[in-house]
């Protein structure tokens, strides 16, 4: 038998590699997709998974997919769950999973593996994509099978069987890291009352130590998505890492959060999202000036379905495919840029134009006088609106309330 494990080179991967080659008899694929998380955490997989006698080791870089096919989309859409979270993790699980069952594909293997606990949401996610790109998959998802109940267990596990954990990273909490953000959870984390060590952020200066001087940074957008940064054409890729680069050193996109996961409990999570957290806030600013109102409010509506999707593991899912449709058709208009104004963790939006699609007219809005606007117009329109709000409280007078 052959199986394909997602592979981090961590306590938990390391002994679950272990684990299924004794438990299932199994040649194990250790595959390790790189969505961003740094060229030392891929190096130490390679280099953990050679020592663990993987029947071969599978490195495949996904950041590409992962901006163009997941990010994008996300922020065409404004996708933010519980309106805190920017999806960093739920984003980077469609790739990974479809990574899984491709190389399962090509090396004839029967199942994919993860290390995803039972109460996570990460195991559905996983899950709910490989089986929409391959419903005959098998999974195995060992912490849902074995005896083994936490970190201890999985210590005196590795010890046990011999298992080299050099490269496995041992922090107070449970960390994962990708291009669009770092997430921490678990360990130290778990009492909401209590505040994140200092030194734990990877990705963002903590704001009271970031420069004494603001900073501006201009985004462009065509269609919606993303495509110069200060007037810099840049690709995906390296338009996330800048962007990162100028959010993080001024602390921008820490957020501490209590979320309700998709099984039903509450987990407090951290994150540092400083690249997204800027092209959300350029995004809405293009968009205020080149939306119709009723389709802008139309469209936000639905944000929170879009997000709640995301979150809960249905990227594949028709619903979640046919609501990008309609996010993706209102962005057609969405063309323009954003300055925005960064200070020591803060962001504002200091200028938005757009050339070619903006809806905003100075004419129009203007309290100096126009040729435009009839301010006496507003008179009928108020009675109309009012009429039957008048109507029912002459009722309610006549009733004695």
């Amino acid at each position: 038998m052959k199986v394909v494990l997602a592979y981090s080179g961590g306590l938990d991967t390391s002994v679950i590699l272990k684990w299924i080659q004794q438990t299932y008899d199994a040649e194990v694929i250790a595959y390790t997709g790189n969505v961003g998380q740094g060229s030392d955490e891929i190096d130490k997989a390679r280099a953990a998974a050679a020592k663990s006698g993987a029947a071969d080791i599978v490195i495949e870089d996904l950041r590409e997919q992962f901006v163009r096919e997941c990010i994008f989309p996300a922020v065409r859409a404004n996708a933010v769950y519980e309106w805190y979270y920017l999806l960093g993790t739920a984003l980077a699980r469609p790739v990974i999973a479809r990574g899984l069952v491709r190389a399962a594909e090509r090396f004839g293997a029967e199942a994919i593996a993860h290390g995803a606990t039972g109460k996570g949401n990460d195991q559905i996610r996983f899950e709910l994509a490989a089986y929409a790109l391959k419903p005959d998959i098998k999974i195995i998802a060992p912490w849902r099978e074995w005896d083994l109940r936490g970190r201890s267990d999985l210590l005196a596990y590795a010890a046990a069987h011999d298992i080299d954990l050099s490269a496995a990273h041992k922090p107070e909490y449970s960390m994962d890291a990708n291009l669009m953000h770092v997430s921490y959870e678990g360990g130290v984390l778990e009492d909401p009352w209590k505040a994140p060590p200092a030194s734990m952020f990877r990705m963002t200066t903590d704001p009271e130590d970031a420069p004494d001087v603001p900073a501006w940074v201009t985004i462009e957008f065509e269609c919606g998505s993303p495509v110069a940064v200060n007037g810099e054409a840049l690709e995906p890729v390296a338009l996330i890492e800048r962007l990162n680069a100028i959010g993080g050193a001024h602390g921008v996109g820490r957020v501490d959060i209590v979320e309700n996961r998709f099984l039903g409990m509450k987990s407090r999570g951290v994150y540092e999202t400083p690249g997204v957290t800027l092209l959300l806030h350029a995004h809405r600013a293009v968009e205020s000036i080149t939306l119709d109102r009723e389709v802008q409010h139309l469209r936000d509506e639905l944000v929170p379905r879009f997000a709640e999707m995301v979150y809960n593991g249905l990227w594949f899912s028709p619903e979640r495919e046919a609501l990008q449709q309609f996010m993706d058709s209102v962005q057609k208009r969405v063309n323009g840029e954003a300055r925005l104004k960064l200070y020591k963790g803060h962001v504002g939006i200091e200028g938005r134009r757009s050339e070619t699609h903006t809806l905003y007219d100075e004419g129009i809005a203007t309290f100096e006088a126009d040729d435009v606007f009839d301010q006496s117009d507003a008179t009928g329109f108020i009675r109309l609106l009012a009429l039957r709000l008048r109507t029912l409280a002459a009722h309610r007078i006549s009733e004695g309330e």
